[in-house]
């Protein structure tokens, strides 16, 4: 058996190629990799499956230096976004091998429409979702504060755009004042997604103290903007409480988060243009609303004037009527008074002679009966009278002053003191108490 090389082989398959591949194709690919080395571009084609993540197809891709300067700048320029990975690209590539480096597509052309029209799917996908959330209007509807001078300000610090946003607020004609706080971030590349949503909820942290937010990236590449075309910055965006106004400084067309915001404007000065017309439509309504209280304040005065007016004149007259009937008011009111002071006092003179009356019926009935009470008082006095007793022959008898009205009491010895009517006899009692016979001497 003879052998060959693996270098022959190699170059067998070249010549294969060349010979049976000579023209080249345009292909559908999704790049998964893409790097620039020493101005050449060298990228990684791959073809997903339709019901999975899986790959079915991947090849090696380069595009030279000499078409790469011209294909980035057309493509650039065309989609506003730079060749990057995840991209959908139609490309047109011819097949080539090389005996050291195996098989590989090497790009002679590229169409941006397609690239285009896969972004714009995207975006349409990401702003289906959010309707199918019911979000995607949320931010629009959210009504402006009259008075918008309280500004979150979501920029990279260094970014130009930053600046003038600034000095266009500042120096603004009206003389308006504006309260801003930088939220930095990062504003392309791949931490745009996290670094703005970080700025949002540093924000929402301290909802109170701002009006509005405003989003704005002034001095990048604009081919850096596929950061702002994100399912979850649109989302944040879309449900945030504050109204957000949108300035990333380009004018072909909008990303997502342009789309959902509240207010989309082109530039970093067009936003603080916009709050500047803002809070000069609210002064012209101030100036509007100062005029028009000072008309209807004067019509009013006008009115009230001529009404002062009219009253005056006709003062005297009505106060010389007034006065008339009330003094005839007055008139009936002290007569009908007199009249009912005459009768109150009559009827009150009868009701006093009436009790007079009553009062000396009633003293003389009444001295009548404590004179017959006195009477029987008198006579019971004097039949309980200690003398009158005594001259009916009864006596009494007292031992140490006080009466005896037991024997049982007295012991043998006690002196008695008896009192009768004409004197009284004193005695000593002899006999002991139990005895039945008292036995007493006189003195």
């Amino acid at each position: 058996m003879e052998a060959i090389t693996l270098y022959e082989l190699n170059n067998i398959v070249h010549g294969v190629l060349q010979h049976t591949m000579p023209d080249t194709y345009w292909i559908q690919a999704e790049l998964s990799e893409v790097n620039e080395r020493h101005g050449h571009c060298f990228v990684e084609f791959v073809q997903k499956s339709d019901h999975s993540e899986g790959l079915v197809a991947k090849a090696r891709g380069q595009i030279w230096a000499s078409r790469w300067a011209m294909l980035s700048a057309y493509f650039s320029h065309t989609t506003g976004q730079e060749l990057q990975a995840g991209m959908q690209v139609l490309v047109e590539v011819s097949v080539t091998f090389h005996e050291l480096y195996g098989y590989s597509l090497n790009v002679v052309d590229i169409d941006p429409a397609y690239t285009l029209g896969d972004i714009a799917r995207r975006r349409r996908e990401i702003l289906r979702h959010l309707q199918e959330e019911g979000v995607d209007t949320m931010n629009k509807e959210l009504p402006l504060p009259l008075l918008l001078n309280r500004i979150a300000v979501i920029s990279s610090p260094t970014a130009a755009g930053y600046g003038d946003f600034c000095d266009q607020l500042q120096n603004n004609s009206y003389n308006l004042a504006f309260d801003t706080k930088l939220f930095p971030a990062i504003m392309q590349g791949d931490a745009v997604e996290s670094s703005i949503i970080a700025a949002l909820e540093q924000i929402a942290a301290e909802e109170s103290g701002w009006d509005a937010v405003v989003i704005i990236r002034g001095g990048g590449a604009a081919a850096d903007l596929s950061g702002f075309d994100t399912l979850q910055l649109a989302e944040n965006v879309a449900q945030f409480p504050l109204p957000i106004i949108t300035g990333i400084g380009h004018e072909r067309d909008d990303t997502v988060i342009d789309m959902v915001a509240h207010t989309r404007v082109k530039t970093p000065t067009a936003a603080a243009e916009f709050l500047i017309q803002h809070g000069a439509r609210q002064l012209e309504l101030l100036d509007d609303c100062q005029t028009e209280i000072k008309m209807q304040v004067d019509k009013i005065l006008s009115t009230e004037k001529i009404r002062l007016q009219m009253i005056t004149q006709k003062l005297p007259v009505l106060t010389t009527s007034l006065l008339g009937r009330e003094t005839t008011t007055l008139e009936r009111i002290n007569s009908a008074l007199s009249n009912i002071i005459i009768s109150k006092l009559t009827e009150g003179k009868g009701q006093i002679d009436l009790i007079l009356h009553r009062l000396d019926s009633s003293a003389l009935l009444t001295l009548r009966q404590r004179q017959n009470t006195l009477d029987n008082l008198s006579i019971r006095i004097e039949s309980a009278d200690p003398k009158r007793i005594l001259k009916l022959g009864f006596s009494i008898t007292r031992a140490d002053g006080k009466a005896i009205t037991s024997a049982k009491c007295l012991t043998a010895g006690t002196t008695l003191e008896t009192t009768l009517a004409d004197g009284t006899i004193y005695s000593t009692l002899t006999s002991p108490v139990n005895q039945k016979q008292l036995t007493t001497s006189y003195e």
